[in-house]
């Protein structure tokens, strides 16, 4: 955006939309790579495609904890590949390099964007004062006028070796005219109580390293951790009517009832059979 008494063809000033200030990276930096911390490095960068795909092709070269930031991501993706686009500076766009390889087995790995997912919404509950719910397996929910929408997606991708890239996209001021879909959400649409992006990237920062310190020390046990009862607890996906569109064209229709010990959704058909559920769209098919 060119500001009004900009001339002609001139660039656009970082700080030309007053309500979305450039994130403060000095202070986030002293405030997060203390030492003892998860995080060994902080970057932003003002604008690139995918800060995942930037963290996993520097993956080989970092330690674990390092953080990328963008204040603008133009080719972001979700599950599935979809896109995810936002204006500058109205959200929260990072990647995180995490090495859970010592001490955690594999197959426990697949809880790491259900563990995001929980960080996020405590982080982002606190901070912004706003009621946050997840959707299986990787959507931060929240509500606009009565509606529940969707203000923030995770993607967690294996980046070579033992390293994991951990992303997330979280709409922050994101207006009523700017949302890509009409399910989407934002937090100052869900009234919160701030939109400051320094703090509520602190949060989220913060309440990832506490999960995933616990959850590493219990060797990625998701029971011993209090990861799975959080998840659980935080599901707006588990007692509704739910339509799993799963891999292979195929659907299965019923009540989520459970979140199992590999992070899978339990869905109860009317036959009273069980199918679960270990990736595909999940629709919820009635409020809760």
């Amino acid at each position: 955006m060119t500001p009004d008494n900009a001339p002609d063809g001139a660039p656009a000033s970082r700080w030309s939309d007053l309500d979305r200030p450039p994130l403060n990276v000095p202070a986030l930096r002293r405030g997060l790579l203390a030492p003892g911390s998860l995080w060994t490095s902080f970057d932003v960068v003002a604008s690139t495609g995918s800060t995942n795909s930037d963290l996993a092709a520097r993956a080989a070269e970092l330690p674990e904890g390092a953080v990328l930031v963008a204040e603008e991501q133009t080719a972001g993706r979700g599950r599935l590949d979809r896109s995810w686009t936002a204006p500058a500076r109205s959200g929260i766009f990072l990647s995180v390099l995490l090495r859970p390889g010592a001490g955690v087995p594999v197959e426990r790995w697949g809880w790491l964007p259900l563990l995001a997912g929980v960080a996020a919404a405590t982080g982002l509950a606190r901070a912004a004062g706003t009621d946050m719910s997840l959707k299986w397996p990787n959507d931060l929910l929240v509500t606009v006028r009565g509606e529940e929408r969707k203000t923030g997606g995770i993607l967690a991708e294996r980046a070579g070796g033992d390293a994991v890239v951990l992303g997330m996209g979280i709409n922050v001021s994101l207006r009523a005219d700017e949302l890509p879909v009409p399910t989407a959400g934002s937090l100052a649409l869900a009234d919160a109580v701030s939109t400051d992006r320094d703090p509520l990237l602190r949060a989220v920062l913060r309440s990832l390293e506490h999960w995933y310190g616990d959850w590493r020390a219990a060797g990625g046990d998701p029971a011993a951790s209090g990861l799975q009862a959080a998840y659980a607890a935080g599901c707006a996906t588990l007692g509704r009517s739910v339509r799993a569109e799963l891999p292979g064209g195929t659907s299965a229709t019923g009540e989520a009832v459970a979140i199992d010990g590999d992070g899978r959704l339990v869905i109860a058909r009317p036959d009273g059979a069980r199918t679960t559920v270990g990736a595909g769209d999940v629709v919820h098919l009635r409020p809760a």
